[in-house]
């Protein structure tokens, strides 16, 4: 069968574009034609610095016919009636119709249009300027003469030509006829930039391929990643060094380069005395380099990788030379970043205020910086406040969840002190996303404890569903302070997420404090800390998300949480509560008794609705139940009084393993019970007081969830 080979060929599409991008050619392209009943056998997509390229294998020649009955009015109708029908139809008189007879609504026309399949060259020529014109990049421009013209077309960068072939295998591809905005479709292509710029002819995917890697364009980005990553490995390796990876690094790199060749270069030692962090942050933001570690002693080696675009004559050694150069310069710059952070503000007499409020020590550089923060003003949001009053909240709340996480109440408060004390430091300025590791390689130059030094860099964590999540004491009050005043900030000022928004990541937040209480096992009382009933709504939503995420299911939580299961706002508790539930209903008793329980539940809302709510509240007669003389009654009666108090004691001791071993002792009972006994017994005493030993059941397993809420 035929293939469909598409190529879009420009300047240098960004490198953060350009997986998206070919996904995206991918996804436009093959879903149009599933639209139009073209349906393929696999679809690839490729992606260049400088083109986007799909891959459509197995195509029909052209589309199925099309037979299509459209009913008409009745014969008779109004001529108003016809002529819509007719024009709709496609059809000029009423001669061109069928008359269908019905025997409840008589004879009525009848249209039968039959569209023979479309060409799929055709088609894909519809397809391909449409996409063009229309296609989601997350930034475009317009260039030349023609765009002087709001309508002409808009690409990521100037676009040079197109490349559209289709036919078989055994066949010679036709070129694929269409023009946007005067680039005309063809079949040729461009090589390397440099190597091999001029024009080479395609035919179909096999051969496009092999000539584009003889020009030295390696086509397809993982296979760019996996030369770029063994290269860099193996000239590490032959120094007596280890890559240090970096697979968003290595995904960028990979988007810069069509022929990638890997060089080493080197730096001085001296600025080795630079924080790791930070070497490696200069020569990634400024070079897109990759930094290497010494095996021996686990600290970086003054040596990097890059990764050049070109072969050239020298060996690269004129490349590996300017790179060194610029690395230098970089280094230069952190190496004053990081003296000058560790030395006196010159204006400290204008800090004493702010010092003197958050109780901080002006004779250390860090306590300095934490004090030109506050004394700056600078805002955290305009309607909570400066960075300076959030650090005296979030400092006053760590320390009353220090006693809760097991921490040092001063250690706690003193770490948040300096969580944000490194925001106005030279380093941090220039490199953010050193923030935190930065602060805690100031204060331990201070001389903090080791506790307060770690909290300040990781009260940050966890950042994601898999970041770590710090264990530390004072870390983990910090982590929680700083995560609850977030929320509860932003919950009182009524900045909630929407829908897919979410600016101030508040989801990530909420996550967080998720993952900091039930990881480090914290009994922590929610209401307590937020005081909103939504928020604690919200707390309970992402803990969903994230147990369901684990293999955990969503009804699961649900019952635990619902009114019936004394819900309570203790996150560690909860997620065992699920954890124990979800064994028990693995387990036949647990099976077998949500099967019973489902059928109680049922009689009972259905003979509520005749006697009313509540009407079977009270407790059965004993004596009643005595007096019918079925064992089965009287076995679930027992079973029912014993196990109650031993699931609501276990429940209480937060023993949830024992309280759902205390049901399934009531599970042969239930059995046996609905095999035996009618419930609607014609004596209404009976019958009410069977209905009563029901609400029994359904309030005994309350004790432990609502097991209305769970599936099955």
């Amino acid at each position: 069968m035929p293939d469909l080979l598409l190529e879009l060929f420009s300047e240098e599409i960004p490198a953060r574009m350009q997986r998206k991008a070919g996904e995206d050619l991918k996804k436009l392209v093959t879903d149009a034609l599933v639209e139009r009943g073209l349906v393929y056998e696999g679809a690839k997509a490729f992606v260049t610095p400088r083109r986007l390229a799909l891959h459509v294998a197995g195509l029909p020649v052209r589309g199925r016919d099309v037979r299509e009955e459209r009913k008409g009015p009745r014969v008779g109708a109004p001529e108003a009636a016809v002529q819509g029908f007719l024009k709709a139809a496609g059809l000029s008189s009423l001669d061109q119709a069928t008359i269908v007879s019905d025997p409840k609504k008589g004879d009525s026309y009848v249209a039968i249009i039959e569209k023979p399949g479309q060409e799929t060259i055709q088609a894909i020529a519809e397809i391909v300027p449409a996409v063009i014109r229309s296609f989601p990049w997350p930034k475009s421009m317009r260039w030349g003469k023609a765009s002087a013209a709001g309508a002409s077309l808009r690409w990521v960068r100037p676009l040079h030509s197109i490349l559209c072939t289709f036919g078989a295998e055994t066949e010679d591809p036709e070129v694929v006829p269409f023009d946007v905005d005067g680039i005309v479709s063809g079949n040729v292509t461009y090589g390397h930039r440099f190597h091999a710029p001029g024009p080479i002819t395609v035919r179909r995917l096999e051969d496009y391929a092999a000539s584009l890697e003889k020009a030295k364009v390696v086509l397809d980005a993982d296979r760019r990643k996996e030369i770029i990553l063994t290269d860099a490995r193996n000239l590490a390796f032959a120094q007596g060094l280890d890559l240090v990876e970096d697979e968003g690094l290595l995904e960028e790199v990979a988007g810069l380069v069509e022929w990638p060749v890997v060089l080493m270069g080197e730096f001085e030692e001296r600025f080795l005395e630079i924080p790791g962090e930070a070497i490696r942050a200069t020569i990634r933001a400024n070079q897109k380099c990759f930094v290497l570690r010494d095996p021996a002693t686990g600290d970086l080696a003054n040596r990097f990788i890059l990764v050049s675009n070109l072969v050239a004559s020298d060996g690269g050694a004129a490349i590996t030379a300017g790179n060194g150069r610029v690395v230098r310069a970089r280094l230069s710059d952190a190496a004053y970043f990081w003296q000058t952070d560790r030395g006196s503000l010159p204006d400290l007499d204008t800090f004493k205020a702010s010092a003197e409020k958050l109780g901080l020590d002006l004779a250390k550089p860090l306590d300095q910086r934490m004090a030109k923060l506050d004394k700056l003003g600078v805002v955290f949001h305009a309607k909570l406040g400066t960075q300076g009053e959030r650090v005296q909240r979030i400092a006053a709340l760590a320390r009353e969840l220090a006693p809760v996480v097991g921490a040092d109440p001063e250690k706690a408060e003193r770490a948040a002190k300096l969580a944000k004390a490194d925001l106005p430091t030279e380093m941090v300025g220039e490199f953010p996303e050193l923030q935190g590791l930065m602060g805690r390689k100031y204060a331990e130059l201070q001389g903090e404890d080791a506790s307060v030094a770690a909290a300040v860099e990781e009260h940050y964590k966890p950042l994601g569903p898999s970041d770590r999540v710090p264990n530390d004491p004072v870390s983990v009050a910090v982590a929680l302070a700083d995560k609850l005043d977030t929320l509860v900030g932003f919950w009182a000022i009524d900045e909630k997420p929407t829908g897919s928004k979410d600016p101030y990541a508040l989801r990530r937040a909420a996550l967080g404090v998720i993952r900091l209480v039930v990881e480090n096992g914290v009994r922590l009382s929610l209401t307590l800390a937020v005081k909103d009933t939504d928020l604690l709504s919200f707390f309970h939503d992402r803990l969903k998300v994230m147990l369901r995420e684990q293999g955990a299911r969503h009804d699961l939580v649900d019952a635990v949480l619902g009114e019936g299961a004394s819900a309570n706002d203790d996150l560690l508790l909860i997620t065992l509560r699920v954890a124990a539930l979800g064994r028990f209903l693995d387990t036949e008793d647990g099976k077998n008794l949500l099967a019973g329980y489902k059928r109680a539940a049922n009689i009972l809302k259905a003979e509520e609705k005749k006697d009313g709510e509540g009407a079977f509240a009270a407790a059965p007669d004993l004596h009643l139940i005595a007096d019918a003389g079925l064992i089965e009654e009287k076995a679930l009666a027992v079973s029912l009084a014993q196990a109650t108090p031993k699931a609501e004691a276990a429940v209480a001791a937060e023993d949830y393993e024992g309280a759902m071993a205390a049901l399934a002792e009531i599970r042969p009972a239930v059995d046996a019970f609905f095999d035996k006994v009618t419930v609607n017994d014609p004596d209404p005493a009976l019958r009410a007081n069977r209905l009563k030993l029901l609400n029994q059941l359904r309030q005994a397993t309350r004790a432990v969830a609502d097991f209305d809420r769970i599936a099955g």
